[in-house]
């Protein structure tokens, strides 16, 4: 059960591996993110963590998600949880286009009872 979304954008991968190294702007496009707590200086090298709030209020966990593996301006694989709900793996892959960049992005639960979650609902 993996999500996969698509988009092709009108900026170099170089601008779109900015935007992923700064955690501090996750929130304003993450869905489900609502704060950014902290995030480690190493970010975003491979074992760095960024602490983050997510849900609705009241109804918010604070967690962490943490860099996996990385190439720049290639691939971002993430560890995101969001226990007691669960947590999942994250990839986003980069591809230099003509006018911009490919993004490919695929999420899937890994443990937990969002691991429970229909294919159908994670491909909504």
């Amino acid at each position: 059960m993996t999500a996969v979304v698509e988009r092709e954008i009108a900026a170099q991968p170089q601008h779109v591996e900015a935007v992923l190294a700064d955690a501090w702007l996750w929130a304003g496009w993450v869905v489900g993110a609502t704060h950014i707590r902290d995030v480690d200086q190493s970010w975003p090298e491979v074992g760095a963590k960024l602490h983050h709030r997510v849900g609705s209020w009241p109804l918010t966990i604070q967690d962490y998600t943490q860099v996996t593996a990385r190439t720049p301006a290639r691939l971002m694989v993430l560890r995101v949880r969001a226990w007691p709900v669960g947590e999942g793996e994250v990839r986003l892959e980069l591809t230099e286009l003509p006018g911009g960049t490919g993004i490919v992005m695929r999420e899937k639960p890994t443990a937990g009872p969002a691991r429970l979650i229909p294919g159908v609902l994670i491909n909504w």
